[in-house]
């Protein structure tokens, strides 16, 4: 278990990350494409990005990056810096830029538990050696152009939609009502956030500096968070893949029609007016209660159209306490936009 102890300023410090974290993903998908999982939503993901990765680069380009990222347990600290906030960019100079000392600490902790040795370049980045860090982040930037960038605006989506369930959760109930909202991955327990299901026996005191919440795509069942305790503290915890990355019937990258008063008639045309504005109203995030309040219609004729519009795969509900909140899914977002 992995216990996160905070005290009144750590409380007030606690945020989210604003939005979708692209070295985070990349690392985690990482691991999600060398495992042995068979979740369904991510099979066609894998097939692709395997496929792609043959067709479009070489072994030994890859490699030590792989090595780093094995499917279980430690992964170096050093890989998700925490200028990974402001973009791909910005997270790979500050990979180039890590310290020799944090190099040696998180790859000499990654040799002890990872049973397959390490690759002879692994020796010259632990040195700090500038070329082979060079190639590293060169071969992330390889991979992410694969196994992210085609699939950015779903993980996007899926992202945003977590970040309105947690906002919603913060207006409701304050920070602590924020860090409630994380079960049942975590669970808010009298100043303490409890991970039930992390590898390890683990506590890490916050000491003042807040936590960073990251919600992510690709982070499997259980929160993930930096080994090293010095580092700036980090959360990062799964998110509803709404339906995964398979793509959505008919979407065509860059397609759109010419005006959306346009796409609006036609989808109140495809759906019904009221279906088309239930649609637009939860856009953002909306409760049952305010959905009925905002279209004038009753909460039973709110939670019918809610209900169809969920069966058609177009939005997603969570339940906390005795609100329904809804949010669109990537295909409901890509109708709502055309």
């Amino acid at each position: 278990m992995l216990r996160i102890v905070f005290s009144s300023e750590d409380i007030a410090r606690t945020r989210v990350a604003p939005a979708a974290d692209q070295v985070w993903e990349l690392v985690l998908s990482l691991h999600l494409l060398q495992g042995r999982s068979r979740d369904p939503v991510m099979a066609g993901w894998r097939r692709d990005v395997a496929g792609g990765l043959r067709r479009d680069s070489q072994p030994h380009e890859l490699r030590l990056l792989f090595a780093l990222n094995p499917p279980r347990g430690y992964f170096p600290d050093f890989l998700t810096p925490y200028d990974s906030r402001y973009g791909l960019a910005a997270g790979l100079d500050a990979i180039r830029a890590t310290p020799i000392a944090s190099l040696r600490r998180d790859l000499s902790v990654l040799a002890a538990e990872n049973p397959l040795p390490l690759p002879s370049s692994a020796a010259a980045l632990a040195r700090g050696d500038v070329e082979t860090l060079r190639q590293l982040t060169d071969s992330m930037r390889l991979y992410q152009e694969t196994a992210i960038a085609p699939y950015w605006e779903r993980i996007q989506s899926a992202v945003e939609a977590d970040r309105n369930r947690r906002a919603r959760a913060l207006l409701d109930g304050g920070a602590e009502g924020l860090l409630a909202s994380l079960r049942p991955a975590a669970r808010w327990n009298s100043g303490v956030l409890e991970v039930p299901d992390y590898p390890v026996e683990r506590e890490l005191h916050l000491e003042g500096r807040g936590l960073l919440l990251v919600p992510s795509f690709f982070c499997a069942q259980i929160p993930v968070t930096l080994l090293d305790p010095e580092l700036p503290p980090v959360l990062v915890y799964p998110v509803d893949r709404l339906g995964g990355l398979v793509p959505a019937p008919g979407e065509v990258a860059g397609r759109r029609p010419a005006t959306r008063g346009n796409g609006r008639a036609a989808l109140a045309a495809l759906l019904g007016r009221t279906r088309a504005s239930v649609l637009e109203a939860v856009a953002d995030g909306c409760s049952t209660g305010e959905l009925a309040r905002r279209l004038h219609i009753s909460a039973a004729a709110a939670s019918q159209h809610t209900a169809v519009l969920r069966n058609a795969g177009l939005l997603v509900s969570h339940r906390d306490r005795n609100t329904v909140l809804h949010t669109l899914t990537p295909l409901g977002r890509a109708m709502l936009d055309a």
